[in-house]
């Protein structure tokens, strides 16, 4: 217990005062929980729409006066034909123009089928869409008010679970405690090895009395603290940002752990395998953005192809991700949590026990 006290002490100087270390451990985490809690969104604001109506009727100005009203646009430019039209979305003025032609009004009027022309930024591909579907939500309403013999069936009422508002930061929140604790935990336990050979230490880190289990102990510890701390952070930050936190702290706190226990074995093995930190950095960024694009967090894991579904069963990001998400804003009752930690603890002992034989052989 002393040798592993004393590396345990010694990794967490070496971390707290190499100047690289400490920017990696502070300034990375803070800015992105700053600014990508908000800069990380599917919604569509701040831009401008235009319109050309031939029709000029009562219906169409009712579509363009709720576009206007709706908040998701900053204007909606009225254009007076088809090339001004064309110039507007070439130069990307506009993202999208409506297109009403002069028959639209009296087909609404007497119930007959009508039709918006909706011409879309085909370049900003996922805000087009967003905003085609903003359309279409007036649009359809206009029109079954205006026409009620056209409806088929009693309105909808809409209801979400777990998120009332569709507020995108109260995915964004949780979801980047599962981004931000990889890519702090991967970082910093990637150097510490590679840290060790490029300051001429593992020479002498190699004739010491410690054992290998025993120095890995000792350089997994720090970073793991440093992911459990990193997480604790968005728990204490959720309040601050309106964001609930219905969960256990301690279900969240278990799951966090051995998350971070995998990232470790992760970062070991990085880590292992670097002779500088440039090269251990770099390591660090190939394994994090595959962990970031497989979790779920950019796109839902049932969206990809059949065949990249698989992989992301060894990805550990799938696992917490979920679990922050079902633990703030659902309280993922125990049994839940318990059927995504068994992957993170099979996942925290292959990374672990493979780190642990790579490092050894390096060693050797």
């Amino acid at each position: 217990m002393q040798r592993l006290k004393a590396i345990i002490v010694k990794e967490a100087w070496a971390l707290l005062r190499d100047p690289r270390g400490r920017i990696t451990l502070f300034v990375p985490p803070l800015i992105q929980l700053l600014l990508f809690s908000f800069a990380a969104t599917l919604e569509v604001k701040n831009t401008d729409v235009g319109y050309l109506d031939l029709s000029s009727g009562v219906e169409s100005v009712e579509i363009l006066s709720r576009l206007e009203a709706s908040g998701n646009f900053d204007e909606v430019r009225r254009l007076g034909s088809y090339d001004e039209l064309q110039d507007a979305i070439d130069q990307q003025q506009i993202i999208a123009a409506l297109v009403f032609d002069q028959q639209f009004d009296r087909s609404v009027l007497s119930s007959k089928p009508a039709a918006i022309g909706v011409v879309l930024d085909g370049r900003r591909i996922n805000a087009a869409q967003i905003v085609s579907r903003y359309i279409s939500e007036i649009a359809s309403s206009v029109g079954m008010e205006a026409g009620p013999a056209r409806t088929t069936g009693p309105p909808s009422i809409t209801r979400s679970w777990f998120n009332p508002n569709l507020d995108f930061i109260w995915f964004n929140i949780p979801a980047l405690a599962c981004i931000i604790v990889s890519v702090s935990a991967l970082s910093v336990t990637a150097q510490s090895v590679a840290r060790e050979r490029e300051l001429g230490t593992f020479d002498q880190l190699m004739v010491s009395p410690l054992r290998v289990h025993e120095i890995l102990i000792g350089k997994i510890i720090p970073p793991f603290l440093v992911a459990v701390l990193a997480g604790l952070v968005f728990v204490v930050a959720a309040p601050i940002y309106g964001v609930p936190f219905t969960g256990s702290i301690l279900l969240f706190v278990l799951g966090l752990s051995f998350y971070a226990l995998a990232l470790g074995g992760f970062g070991m093995f990085v880590s292992s395998l670097s002779k500088t930190q440039q090269q251990a950095f770099l390591g660090s960024f190939v394994i994090t953005v595959p962990i970031v694009l497989l979790s779920g967090f950019a796109a839902p894991i049932a969206n990809m192809p059949d065949w990249l579904q698989p992989i992301t069963y060894l990805i550990p990001a799938r696992y917490f991700l979920e679990m922050s998400l079902g633990i703030f804003l659902k309280d993922m009752p125990l049994f839940d949590v318990l059927g995504l930690l068994w992957p993170l603890v099979l996942l925290s002992i292959a990374t672990l026990g493979t780190s642990a034989w790579l490092f050894r052989a390096r060693m050797e």
